[in-house]
């Protein structure tokens, strides 16, 4: 999210609840309750919002979708860095929202312009369906709309960082392309791993254990291994991409 000079764009109160899909109330009382920074204040004193403030809004609806109460997400927060940048934070977003339940809305094209902050064309939703971001749902329209309006199953947390994609002059076969390349890496990853624990843990472990238990209670430990294997994948990639980046460009890729 940053302006055609580089620099991150900045929101007034109403853009920014627009872009999260939340009320100006709710940003508010979070504001009151700590869990998003104050904004930096302008002529006028109208208070100016941020990528930041965007990357912190989605984590905590995420945590909500997890179904963490206010008290819990604010424990949580408080354990983050002062520092993280809206990167970061979207990075915790999708470790979050890796083990939990998939949570979409339905929204019309207009609501999915104003969600997104900017005019989207054919191209930029075939993008944003390209990277899983959206689905198009054909239905009719609400809001004056004309009947068989177009209408999108969308990620709310995906959206904003899909839109931020649409701003690198990638074509949608790059885009598939990338896609593909990640998709096809993380199938082979996840059967290796499912390999390797079956042949070299489970296996020897069923050989040599009668209890049926013993057995049932390694089934459980085994499903709850997949959010350390998910975020130690997560780590894995970022770790490598960062060094990938830096051989490139001489970048870390933050920000």
């Amino acid at each position: 999210m940053a302006t055609e000079t580089g620099e991150p764009e900045l929101l007034t109160i109403d853009e920014l609840a627009a872009r999260a899909g939340v009320t100006v109330r709710t940003i508010r009382f979070y504001s009151t309750r700590g869990l998003l920074p104050p904004p930096a204040l302008g002529p006028r004193r109208v208070g100016h919002y941020g990528p930041g403030h965007l990357s912190r809004l989605a984590l905590i609806e995420e945590l909500q979708h997890q179904g963490l109460t206010l008290a819990a997400i604010e424990r949580y927060l408080r354990r983050l860095p002062d520092d993280l940048s809206a990167h970061d934070l979207a990075i915790h977003r999708a470790v979050v929202a890796s083990w939990v339940p998939d949570c979409t809305e339905e929204i019309t094209h207009a609501d999915l312009e104003r969600r997104a902050g900017r005019p989207l064309a054919e191209d930029d939703i075939a993008k944003l369906a390209a990277m899983d971001v959206l689905e198009r749902r054909p239905g009719p329209g609400d809001s004056g709309e004309p009947e068989g309006a177009a209408r999108f199953r969308v990620d709310p947390g995906l959206l904003a960082l899909g839109t931020q994609l649409l701003a690198v002059p990638a074509s949608l076969g790059t885009v598939l392309a990338a896609r593909t390349v990640l998709l096809d890496h993380a199938r082979a990853t996840a059967h290796e791993l499912t390999r390797l624990f079956h042949e070299e843990v489970w296996g020897p472990y069923e050989a040599r254990e009668t209890d049926p238990a013993e057995v049932e209670a390694m089934k459980s430990l085994s499903a709850h291994m997949q959010p350390l294997v998910v975020q130690a994948l997560v780590t894995a990639f970022q770790r490598a991409l960062r060094e990938e980046l830096r051989r490139t460009y001489g970048t870390g890729g933050q920000g």
